[in-house]
């Protein structure tokens, strides 16, 4: 007998999200290892809101919805939002019923300054770090540095000449010179910088996203984002390189030797010092056809450890290409430097959730 084409809603529902998520969906181990993760964040979210009022969204929610966004390279708060009211799979994973309304776009406007404040990116993490460092899947020794561009969400034709540029002798190049960053800025985005990491490329309005790596396995254990200098990367690196450090003291009890590996863009007399200063071992490349004095030796370059350092120091390019293909991260539709920094740091974290659930599959 044949049945009509009769729609007709159900007055009950008694099927549960959890039962339409199949068993080894790629989604299943990366909510796991993201509740762990939180969980060992509640004394930061403890210090966020008041405990009197209209309670609000849980702040678990709110990260595990960026990170669905960050995921699925979703390039807006609307489009995940979107997302989130058909594909039950996202609902699952952020911790939505079937009965609920996903939330309006505004609940991320208004919670980011809550976001911002707390810095809450930088936590996350930092959780992320201790929580791969208790499954004992870090180097507490060797590491790599690197930076990589960002695009600002400026057009090059918002910049245009400052109003009140600075006198002179009063510039930000060397011994005062005045430089192009001194006299123009973008009106969009004033704190972007017009750079370029190497001839071969346009000059673009960007900020720097800088990262450190372990080399045991890949994952990233410190993060900063900067104005767009040349210079940038090897402050951000010595900067980074310091707190590492001292998390590695801190773990280990004792003074511990590091090493560390970059390209010859950090092949510069000051970082080099910094980073002995440090009793930091610099594992850095030759520069080609002498054109810079190599502060390094062929002798520290035909050690195993260097070898091994230096082969090992490309990984970090695994979590840039991430970031600016799948997560969607190229270009950034923030503006200040605050914000894509907390963009950047909370996607780093995030490469390590997704790298780590891997590794236990």
């Amino acid at each position: 007998m044949r049945t009509k084409d009769t729609i007709q809603d159900e007055l009950f529902c008694t099927i549960s999200l959890e039962s339409l998520i199949p068993e080894k969906h790629p989604l299943r181990a990366v909510r796991k290892l993201a509740d762990t993760v939180l969980r060992r964040m509640e004394p930061v979210f403890e210090t966020m809101y008041s405990h009197t009022g209209r309670p609000g969204i849980a702040p678990e929610q709110l990260l595990r919805a960026l990170l669905v966004k960050a995921l699925y390279g979703l390039r807006s708060e609307r489009r995940l939002i979107e997302e989130l009211r058909y594909n039950l799979a996202l609902r699952w994973f952020v911790g939505l019923t079937l009965s609920e309304e996903p939330w309006d776009v505004s609940v991320f406007t208004k919670n980011r300054e809550r976001l911002l404040d707390s810095d809450l990116a930088q936590q996350w993490l930092k959780a992320v770090v201790g929580e791969a460092h208790d499954r004992q899947l870090l180097d507490r020794e060797h590491f790599s540095v690197d930076g990589t561009l960002i695009e600002a969400s400026a057009g090059l034709g918002s910049y245009r000449e400052k109003p009140n540029p600075p006198q002179p002798g009063q510039g930000t190049g060397r011994r005062g010179k005045l430089l192009k960053r001194d006299l123009y800025e973008s009106t969009t985005d004033p704190e972007a910088n017009l750079y370029r990491k190497s001839r071969s490329q346009a000059y673009r309005l960007s900020y720097l996203g800088h990262a450190t790596m372990e080399q045991k396995n890949g994952l990233i254990v410190a993060s900063a984002t900067t104005r767009a200098t040349t210079a940038g990367e090897r402050k951000a690196a010595k900067a980074m390189m310091v707190q590492v450090k001292k998390w590695v003291e801190k773990v280990a009890g004792e003074p511990q030797k590091l090493t560390v590996s970059a390209d010859t863009a950090y092949h510069q007399k000051d970082f080099v010092e910094d980073l002995r200063d440090l009793d930091i071992t610099p594992h850095l490349p030759a520069w080609r056809k002498g054109k810079k004095p190599d502060l390094i030796g062929a002798a520290a370059r035909a050690t195993e450890a260097y070898r091994v350092s230096y082969r090992k120091r490309r990984w970090i390019e695994r979590c840039f290409g991430w970031l600016k293909s799948a997560a969607g991260a190229a270009k950034t539709r923030l503006r200040g430097l605050r914000r894509v920094g907390w963009e950047f740091d909370f996607l780093m974290g995030t490469y390590n959730v997704l790298r780590m659930a891997k590794l236990e599959m």
